[in-house]
Order: structure tokens, then sequence, then C-alpha cells
């Protein structure tokens, strides 16, 4: 979505278990929460200010905090991402993933009303601007794999695993038995949250 008018939006950075983030607010809502090195950031025509102060940052912070080290489940904040109509559509589902279950594509598309939507689906959930609070990290392949992730497979990974969605194959279990994710960690990666 293209904006003409510069936006005011008030920034700070978080330093998470993950690396570090940006996160911005216009004031009021929360609009992104982006991991450095991140595919899709802020746009560059924006006007930016000092975030430290902003009620929403400080709060977001606080939360993603507890998110990373005292097991929040959910985020408690104003949100306005900037997306088109389908992308906020998507965006709200995301939202309604609960905390250490995951979905695939197909799933989220049929919950919004066309099955035949996935890769629409997966276009908005890549291009959603705040990661871990809108939890696109919940999304995998109909098959159960890992898909692309804006911040790096690695970190998703990391996510599902706090969250305790990625967990080992458990023998003769189906997809209708369980919505963790089955999934194994590469034996050199370590996260210490």
């Amino acid at each position: 979505m293209t904006r003409i008018t510069p936006v005011t939006r008030y920034e700070t950075f978080y330093e998470s278990p993950l690396g570090q983030m940006l996160l911005v607010a216009d004031g009021d809502a929360l609009t992104g929460v982006y991991f450095s090195q991140q595919k899709y950031f802020p746009q560059d025509g924006d006007v930016r200010r000092d975030g430290e102060g902003v009620a929403v940052l400080t709060a977001a912070k606080q939360q993603l905090d507890e998110y990373f080290h005292e097991g929040r489940r959910l985020f408690e904040l104003a949100l306005a991402p900037d997306g088109t109509p389908f992308q906020k559509r998507v965006w709200d589902a995301l939202c309604r993933i609960p905390f250490g279950e995951t979905r695939s594509y197909g799933d989220l598309a049929h919950a919004l009303g066309d099955a035949n939507k996935s890769r629409a689906v997966g276009a908005a959930n890549g291009r959603n601007p705040i990661t871990i609070i809108v939890p696109c990290h919940r999304v995998i392949g109909a098959d159960g794999t890992l898909t692309g992730y804006a911040s790096g497979v690695q970190r998703k990974l990391a996510l599902l695993s706090l969250e305790g969605a990625a967990r080992s194959a458990v023998e003769g279990a189906s997809a209708a038995t369980t919505r963790h994710t089955r999934l194994c960690a590469p034996a050199n990666l370590a996260f210490d949250f």
C-alpha cells in the first residue's frame, strides 16, 4: 500500500534473545515490530522520532520481555498495521491462532472463507509488519514443514520451540490428534531464553 503523505513514526529498539528488534508506533498504536535484517522494513519516507517514553512502545517492550522470559501467551496492545483490507483480515486471523499451536496456510484460507487462497494468505502472512505479536511464525506448510519467515527460518523455529509448538514426531500421531508442529531443530541451533 503506497502512501503519498509521510507519516510520523515513533521508534525504539528492543534487545530480544533472538536479536535486536525495531518497535514502531504512530503514537497511539503499534504499527511495526521488526527483527534486524528482516526482509521488510518500514517505509523510508516516514518521519522518524525517538519513541522513548511513548506508552505503547514501553508496554510492547515489557510484554515482549514477558513473552521471552515469563511465558506470556497473549499480547494486550493497540495495533494499527498498515496494509490492504485482505492483508488485515489475514493478520486478524493470525491473532486467533493460540499460543503453542500452528495452522497451515490452507487452514487460514479456509477460515477466511476461500480454501483456494492459500497462496494469497501466504503472501499476506509474509508482509505482516508486527512480528511475534501478530504471530505469523505459527503458520506452516500443509505437510508440517517450516516455510519462509521474513525474519529467518531459524528465528521461526526458535519462536515455535519457545511456545512448545515444535515437538519431535510422535509415533502414530496424525495431524488431527495434535496441533503441534513436528519439527526437529538442527543440533547446532541453541537459544537461551
